[in-house]
């Protein structure tokens, strides 16, 4: 029995298959969902979504959003994400890099916000194209 998944962001269809099983970030923690799960909606942490095909494993990098589940269908409307085949993994280094000085030297609550966001952001997809979850 496989689930139908939908992975989508307002600019694009980022995934459309059938698969085995996911793995994803919410906001109160990772769930991992198999055929016939219950009916859920919820939130989406920035994070890592784990996607298993057949005995293949995908990963996405997710950028928060929403999920519903429901009759074996997945929808995840996301606010951003990127395959982890789509990362170049220098420029996702450096951008991660980058992130991390901003945020040492981020001047007020305002700027630490901002800049721990583009943190989150940048070791999400850091994680992804490394295989770290």
């Amino acid at each position: 029995m496989t689930l139908n998944l939908c992975v989508l962001t307002p600019n694009r269809i980022i995934l459309n298959s059938e698969v085995k099983e996911i793995i994803l970030s919410t906001n109160s923690g990772q769930i991992g969902v198999l055929p016939n799960h219950a009916p859920l909606a919820t939130a989406v942490d920035i994070g890592i979504l784990r996607i298993r095909l057949n005995d293949q494993w995908l990963t996405v990098a997710l950028m928060g959003g929403f999920a519903r589940i429901s009759n074996n269908e997945i929808t995840i409307l996301g606010n951003d994400a990127e395959m982890s085949t789509d990362i170049d993994p220098q420029e996702a280094q450096q951008t991660f890099e980058i992130a991390e000085a901003n945020l040492n030297r981020a001047k007020g609550k305002r700027q630490a916000i901002e800049y721990n966001f583009a943190l989150r952001r940048a070791k999400t997809r850091l994680e992804a194209v490394n295989g770290i979850s």
